[in-house]
Protein backbone atom coordinates (compact mmCIF):
# COMPACT_ATOMS: atom_id res chain seq x y z
CA UNK A 1 0.00 0.00 0.00
CA UNK A 2 1.37 3.26 -1.05
CA UNK A 3 1.21 5.96 1.96
CA UNK A 4 -0.38 9.87 1.76
CA UNK A 5 2.34 12.11 2.04
CA UNK A 6 1.26 14.26 3.99
CA UNK A 7 2.08 18.25 3.70
CA UNK A 8 0.71 21.43 4.75
CA UNK A 9 0.14 25.15 2.52
CA UNK A 10 3.43 26.76 2.95
CA UNK A 11 3.19 30.45 3.20
CA UNK A 12 4.13 32.49 -0.04
CA UNK A 13 6.87 34.66 -0.18
CA UNK A 14 5.54 38.47 0.44
CA UNK A 15 4.22 37.21 3.78
CA UNK A 16 6.97 35.36 5.00
CA UNK A 17 8.35 37.05 8.40
CA UNK A 18 10.76 34.50 10.23
CA UNK A 19 8.26 33.83 13.05
CA UNK A 20 5.72 32.75 10.39
CA UNK A 21 8.49 30.30 9.16
CA UNK A 22 8.35 28.85 12.53
CA UNK A 23 5.28 28.53 13.12
CA UNK A 24 4.86 26.68 9.56
CA UNK A 25 7.60 24.55 10.19
CA UNK A 26 5.94 23.66 13.73
CA UNK A 27 2.46 22.86 11.96
CA UNK A 28 4.57 20.65 9.04
CA UNK A 29 5.91 18.76 12.06
CA UNK A 30 2.35 18.03 13.63
CA UNK A 31 1.51 15.89 10.33
CA UNK A 32 4.05 13.61 10.97
CA UNK A 33 3.20 10.55 12.57
CA UNK A 34 5.52 10.03 15.89
CA UNK A 35 4.51 8.86 19.10
CA UNK A 36 3.27 11.26 21.72
CA UNK A 37 6.37 10.66 23.89
CA UNK A 38 9.25 12.36 21.93
CA UNK A 39 8.82 16.14 22.71
CA UNK A 40 10.80 18.33 20.22
CA UNK A 41 11.53 22.52 20.57
CA UNK A 42 12.23 24.52 17.51
CA UNK A 43 14.24 27.66 16.79
CA UNK A 44 15.50 30.09 14.32
CA UNK A 45 19.55 29.88 13.44
CA UNK A 46 20.45 32.22 10.40
CA UNK A 47 19.24 34.18 7.84
CA UNK A 48 21.55 33.43 4.39
CA UNK A 49 21.83 35.56 1.29
CA UNK A 50 22.45 34.01 -1.52
CA UNK A 51 22.43 35.94 -5.49
CA UNK A 52 19.12 34.32 -6.49
CA UNK A 53 17.25 33.57 -3.18
CA UNK A 54 17.33 34.22 0.81
CA UNK A 55 17.42 31.23 3.14
CA UNK A 56 16.01 31.15 6.24
CA UNK A 57 17.73 28.32 8.67
CA UNK A 58 16.10 26.68 11.28
CA UNK A 59 16.67 23.42 13.71
CA UNK A 60 14.02 20.88 15.30
CA UNK A 61 15.67 19.28 18.32
CA UNK A 62 13.74 15.91 19.31
CA UNK A 63 13.85 13.43 22.45
CA UNK A 64 12.40 10.95 23.77
CA UNK A 65 12.22 11.39 27.74
CA UNK A 66 10.98 8.23 29.84
CA UNK A 67 9.59 7.45 33.09
CA UNK A 68 13.44 5.84 33.91
CA UNK A 69 15.12 8.27 31.80
CA UNK A 70 13.57 11.97 32.35
CA UNK A 71 17.08 13.58 31.09
CA UNK A 72 17.52 11.77 27.59
CA UNK A 73 20.30 10.61 27.03
CA UNK A 74 20.95 11.75 23.45
CA UNK A 75 19.00 14.05 20.87
CA UNK A 76 18.10 13.91 17.35
CA UNK A 77 17.96 17.28 15.44
CA UNK A 78 16.34 17.89 11.94
CA UNK A 79 17.28 21.13 9.83
CA UNK A 80 14.76 22.99 8.20
CA UNK A 81 15.98 25.66 5.33
CA UNK A 82 12.92 27.84 4.30
CA UNK A 83 13.86 29.09 0.62
CA UNK A 84 12.63 32.27 -0.96
CA UNK A 85 13.31 33.16 -4.90
CA UNK A 86 14.50 36.63 -5.43
CA UNK A 87 13.90 35.93 -9.28
CA UNK A 88 10.16 33.95 -8.79
CA UNK A 89 6.55 35.93 -7.80
CA UNK A 90 6.80 36.61 -4.10
CA UNK A 91 3.06 35.54 -4.34
CA UNK A 92 4.33 31.69 -4.90
CA UNK A 93 4.54 29.62 -2.02
CA UNK A 94 8.27 29.31 0.10
CA UNK A 95 10.38 26.56 -0.94
CA UNK A 96 11.13 23.92 1.97
CA UNK A 97 13.54 21.38 2.63
CA UNK A 98 14.99 19.92 5.82
CA UNK A 99 17.77 17.63 6.36
CA UNK A 100 18.48 14.73 9.57
CA UNK A 101 21.43 15.17 11.47
CA UNK A 102 24.55 13.47 10.08
CA UNK A 103 23.19 13.07 6.73
CA UNK A 104 23.36 15.01 3.67
CA UNK A 105 20.32 13.81 2.37
CA UNK A 106 17.43 16.42 1.59
CA UNK A 107 14.25 15.75 2.16
CA UNK A 108 11.17 18.08 0.05
CA UNK A 109 7.80 17.82 2.55
CA UNK A 110 6.14 17.57 -1.03
CA UNK A 111 7.96 14.41 -1.52
CA UNK A 112 8.47 12.12 1.16
CA UNK A 113 7.03 10.77 4.31
CA UNK A 114 8.84 11.47 7.68
CA UNK A 115 9.70 7.98 9.48
CA UNK A 116 10.22 8.06 13.11
CA UNK A 117 12.70 5.56 12.86
CA UNK A 118 14.78 8.29 11.39
CA UNK A 119 14.96 9.71 14.97
CA UNK A 120 15.33 6.53 16.89
CA UNK A 121 18.29 5.77 14.44
CA UNK A 122 20.01 9.40 15.02
CA UNK A 123 19.69 8.81 18.71
CA UNK A 124 20.52 5.20 19.62
CA UNK A 125 23.72 6.00 16.85
CA UNK A 126 24.55 8.48 19.23
CA UNK A 127 24.38 6.15 22.24
CA UNK A 128 26.38 3.65 20.93
CA UNK A 129 28.88 6.21 19.75
CA UNK A 130 28.94 7.50 23.69
CA UNK A 131 29.11 3.70 25.45
CA UNK A 132 32.19 3.19 23.30
CA UNK A 133 33.87 6.88 24.36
Amino acid sequence: TKSVIKNIQWITGNNFTVERGQRQIEEYISTWDVHRSWLHWSEFLQEEELKYSKRYHYRVCWSFPTRRKPIPQATASIYFVIEISKIKPATLPVEVFFTLESSRLIHRPEQCQFREKWLKDIIENKIILTERL
